[in-house]
């Protein structure tokens, strides 16, 4: 048989599935979305955690005052 054949076959015992059992039709469509709510706020986390690193390494770079010279030596450059 072909795999056009066999995926149908497929997509037609997946709907005869969910027909039969409500329940398991309710649990595909709440892990669809789950996955479009982690999506939609995903983005906007992200850039907040991103954000706050910058904000963190512009305030650790303020407390280390190094000349070139001592940071070659701590490099190990000569």
């Amino acid at each position: 048989m072909s795999a056009i054949g066999e995926t149908s076959k497929a997509v037609g015992g997946f709907f005869d599935i969910m027909r039969t059992q409500p329940l398991a039709l309710a649990l595909v469509v709440m892990n669809f979305a789950l996955l479009a709510y982690i999506f939609w706020t995903g983005g906007n986390a992200l850039e907040q955690v991103y954000k706050a690193n910058a904000d963190a390494q512009k305030l650790l770079a303020k407390c280390v005052d190094l000349d070139w010279e001592h940071l070659k030596t701590l490099m190990g450059g000569k």
